[in-house]
């Protein structure tokens, strides 16, 4: 068989790969704190017997735009957006330690401090509680203050502290959680100069108008290589009828 068969359907494959992530960062344009998946073209050799000069070129993550995102004043005293680089701390669904920069923060029934995903938000000693309290603060280092309820509003309490970490990107990778974690399994310090901003958000990062472009880039691509396996089904069967002929 036509070994352009091979080649153009290797392409193909690769192709969707790339779309998927283009896919994935359109589907979180309105995502809070979301930052978009890098990906690229990489040449790697095929293994096997046959000249080492043979190559096929794997789309593959090269990780995220850590860039911020657009920040939204929305006046909820628990929205929260980080100024600058830095990182929110709240407890995977493993236990260990995770980061993220959606700041649309929660509190359960039971008092809990959680995310919107309702992953618990951690403080320096451990996931943060807030009992039944009123007027509820977050100052720009973190610190959380509310009144007690039944009490007057001269009364208020410091109830605890965000765990606010600003390591290295490149210590950084994505988890499966959709959450960013400690390369080396570890858990980051915290960095007393990242400062957040109540009563906003920081929206997504992604570029619609250029993943658009992407998209349709990559959509054209995908056909070319569908018509290359077209054609070289067509060359195999029209190869056939000449042999039969004879």
């Amino acid at each position: 068989m036509d070994h352009s068969l091979y080649l153009a359907m290797t392409g193909a494959t690769q192709l969707m790969r790339a779309q998927e992530a283009v896919s994935n960062n359109l589907a979180n344009a309105s995502t809070v704190g979301f930052k978009s998946e890098l990906s690229a073209f990489k040449s790697l050799p095929v293994l096997g017997s046959g000249l080492s000069t043979r190559i096929n070129a794997v789309a593959v993550g090269i990780g995220q735009d850590l860039s911020q995102g657009a920040i939204r004043t929305t006046g909820r005293p628990l929205d929260v957006a980080l100024d600058g680089s830095g990182w929110l701390t709240v407890q995977a669904p493993d236990g260990s330690e995770a980061y993220t920069r959606a700041g649309d923060l929660q509190i359960t029934a039971d008092g809990q401090l959680t995310d919107a995903h309702g992953y618990p938000v951690m403080g320096a000693s451990g996931p943060i509680t807030i009992g039944d309290s009123q007027h509820i603060r977050i100052g720009e280092d973190g610190t959380i203050s509310a009144v007690p309820a039944g009490n007057g509003p001269n009364t208020v309490s410091a109830l605890g502290q965000l765990k606010l970490v600003n390591p290295p990107a490149g210590q950084l990778t994505l988890g499966s959680d959709g959450l960013m974690h400690m390369a080396n399994g570890g858990q980051a310090s915290v960095d007393p100069a990242v400062r957040v901003t109540s009563g906003a958000l920081e929206g997504s990062n992604v570029n619609a108008s250029a993943e658009l472009v992407k998209m349709i880039a990559l959509s054209r691509q995908y056909d070319m290589q569908i018509k290359s396996i077209k054609s070289a089904e067509d060359n195999a069967a029209s190869a056939t009828k000449l042999l039969q002929s004879n």
